[in-house]
């Protein structure tokens, strides 16, 4: 069956459909992971965008229940240059195209994803839809396609962490000797899984929980993890940081957790043009002086020039373009990056700040 992408600026793409079938409006973003295609499809930090793959094929190794990050697709659809339709592994249980069905997603297939690549890159992140049923090409559909125009251009991604975070605390690892309290942002499942491999009881609790339910749980550390949608947004969050920093607990966040501290500490945030997703992003960091090759997903950053001296100092920066990409803080205790120290599928050099955000717990801990 034919599918088309629509963008913004009127421009068409026409493809084959891939997945479920029928309209679907999002935030069009482009990713350059060459493998974790599950992974991304199944990153609630993706919520309410279109998703672009920027290698030519995928779906390659198939998909399984192993590499979820979540329970659903949370992206707004799909599109990819050429999706496999043998996929050849061990570990594979079905095809790219039956898991977009299976979890309702629109995409499209056989456009040029260099041209849209190139587009987002100079004109930035712009809304679209892929669509199977009409051709927006075709004069006859004029009046169609000017309505649907008019949805893509008011299109936004709003209430992002509500529709995303748990409903209900859960418990992993109940055994494990340190207590970890996870902020559930949008959080992947490799960030528990990082915790509980070294040793580490961890509580999932809800996005908007407050300083005083967190206290009740004693824990020994709070993660803060990543998610999706503007940072600036979820404001009564970003109140609640403020009063859970005051616990004094050792505090490491990921992504959107990262900013939502930067914002509490009286940072701003502002919008990425394209913003940084994939699995080959530099990160400078000026304590060791290395560089650090981390996976990433954001389409927003921390104004390192806007955080208040007494409040903490930029420790990392993208390579490519400078932007913030950590940040010490000084009052309180806590760091945070803005990168994936838990990627999957991605590189594995920054997993080592678990130990280190685990050591400062300890430290904690015997300084009691």
């Amino acid at each position: 069956m034919n599918a088309y992408l629509l963008l913004a600026n009127g421009m068409v793409f026409a493809g084959q459909s891939v997945g479920a079938q029928g309209v679907t409006v999002g935030e069009v973003v482009f990713s350059t992971g060459m493998v974790g295609f599950q992974e991304t499809l199944t990153d609630p930090s993706y919520y309410g965008q279109i998703i672009t793959q920027t290698y030519p094929l995928i779906g390659n190794y198939g998909m399984n229940h192993d590499d979820m990050e979540s329970d659903r697709i949370w992206a707004k659809g799909y599109i990819v240059r050429e999706a496999c339709t043998t996929p050849s592994n061990w570990r594979c249980e079905e095809t790219l195209d039956s898991f977009l069905k299976k979890n309702n997603t629109i995409g499209i297939e056989g456009i040029d994803t260099r041209h849209l690549t190139r587009i987002i890159r100079e004109s930035g992140v712009m809304n679209g839809a892929i669509l199977t049923t009409f051709d927006p090409a075709d004069p006859a559909n004029k009046a169609e396609t000017e309505a649907l125009l008019a949805e893509i251009r008011a299109y936004a991604v709003t209430d992002a962490v509500k529709n995303v975070t748990c409903a209900a605390p859960e418990v992993f690892n109940p055994e494990g000797e340190t207590h970890i309290v996870l902020m559930h942002y949008g959080c992947k499942r490799n960030i528990v899984r990082c915790l509980v491999k070294r040793g580490c009881k961890v509580t999932v609790m809800p996005a908007f929980a407050t300083a005083e339910e967190i206290k009740a749980l004693a824990p020994d550390g709070i993660m803060l993890s990543n998610g999706p949608g503007d940072p600036a947004e979820p404001v009564e969050v970003i109140e609640n940081l403020k009063h859970i920093f005051e616990l004094n607990i050792p505090t490491f966040g990921i992504c959107l957790g990262h900013q939502l501290s930067a914002l509490a500490a009286g940072a701003k945030t502002m919008k990425l043009k394209y913003g940084h997703r994939g699995a080959n992003q530099p990160v400078t960091d000026f304590e060791s002086g290395r560089t650090f090759i981390t996976s990433q997903n954001h389409g927003y950053a921390v104004v390192g020039e806007e955080l208040p001296a007494e409040m903490g100092e930029v420790a990392q920066v993208n390579a490519n373009d400078g932007t913030c990409e950590g940040i010490k803080y000084k009052k309180w205790n806590c760091f945070t990056v803005q990168f994936h120290p838990e990627a999957n599928g991605g590189p594995k050099d920054t997993e080592f700040l678990f130990d280190r955000f685990l050591n400062n717990v300890k430290a904690a801990k015997e300084a009691r």
